[in-house]
């Protein structure tokens, strides 16, 4: 084990969110030309998270991470599956959880009103959830814009007036207006240019540093992902297929689908080499899975077993995955 694995590790940390088996199924009518049956956008995610922490989730689209983030948010209820805030059920009957979480969207064009000035979107939580006075509100407001890099003059303009990465500052300051612990970032950095991107991820590290917030970070670019997670969940077609410390998964990943995830991830070293891994075909549709291992139609090491058999998701310790046949932990290659 990496001292910083252990570092990470050491402790036990406050648990602020807590899912267990969570499931999120629809049902489909067949309609004129279509097929009905049943949608597993999510079937079985299991996880803890800490205060301070980034859990990321990643995999391509349509493997369930949206579904995920709009069971954590309340925006939705899980089919099944039990999910925990602060140690209690997340049920219909618990609206003050909801205050604890915030979410920041992908599209910094499209989250924010275009009639509203800037002032006025940071205080609009504050007028709707608390009971503080306008001077309050905007005090409070224009602090939280100084803090994800923001000037005071900034309150009285309206968001056409900002760049992308100008907007997706704003839009964390709201998620933070009413001190959350737990923020969902699903995508936040996808729509912005690369020199952008960091400027962004920097100023969410410095927040968790100073307010301790729990992050579950949504996205399908394992670099952006790698040095802000300090745990990783790799999913494909609303499964798990590897969990385990960000450190342990990019230096030996054990599914093939991780591997080959990361054999996409470009790396800065013009001198590093490494062997893309092509996978053939697209992502099955969830309403139609392969029989088996999901991942089986696109695997180069799948066998019959796995063509008839689900894996269940082994624990190793410090990583889970759901595999036969798994690589090497010296092995992240095709081959």
């Amino acid at each position: 084990m990496t001292d910083a694995v252990m570092e990470r590790r050491a402790g036990t940390g406050e648990i602020v969110v807590e899912a267990e088996n969570l499931k999120r199924h629809y049902e489909v009518g067949g309609g004129f030309f279509g097929q009905a049956g049943t949608v597993k956008a999510l079937d079985g995610v299991s996880f803890r998270l800490e205060a301070g922490k980034t859990l990321a989730v990643v995999g391509e689209s349509g493997c369930g991470k949206s579904t995920l983030a709009r069971l954590i948010t309340m925006i939705e209820e899980p089919t099944d599956g039990v999910l925990k805030i602060d140690g209690i059920p997340v049920t219909r009957s618990t609206p003050e959880l909801r205050r604890k979480m915030q979410i920041i969207f992908q599209n910094p064009y499209g989250s924010l009103n275009p009639r509203q000035k800037i002032g006025a979107i940071l205080e609009e939580p504050l007028v709707i959830n608390t009971a503080d006075d306008a001077a309050t509100r905007r005090k409070k407001a224009i602090s939280m814009m100084e803090r994800v890099g923001l000037r005071a003059e900034h309150y009285e303009r309206y968001p056409h007036m900002f760049s992308g990465g100008q907007r997706q500052r704003v839009a964390i300051a709201r998620a933070l207006m009413l001190n959350p612990k737990i923020l969902v970032l699903d995508e936040p950095v996808s729509a912005l240019d690369v020199s952008i991107q960091a400027q962004v991820l920097n100023i969410l590290m410095d927040l968790q540093a100073e307010f301790g917030l729990a992050y579950l970070f949504i996205s399908h670019d394992l670099s952006v992902v790698q040095h802000l997670a300090d745990d990783i969940m790799v999913m494909y077609l609303g499964k798990p297929v590897e969990t385990g410390p960000a450190d342990e998964v990019f230096a030996h990943p054990r599914h093939p689908y991780t591997a080959a995830l990361l054999s996409a991830t470009p790396v800065a070293d013009p001198f590093h080499k490494k062997q893309r891994i092509r996978l053939e075909g697209e992502l099955p549709s969830p309403l139609d899975p392969p029989k088996g291992c999901a991942f089986n139609p696109r695997c180069w090491r799948a066998d019959d077993k796995c063509r008839n058999e689900q894996p269940p998701l082994f624990d190793l310790g410090l990583q889970c995955h759901a595999c036969f046949h798994p690589l090497p932990v010296d092995d992240g290659a095709h081959g």
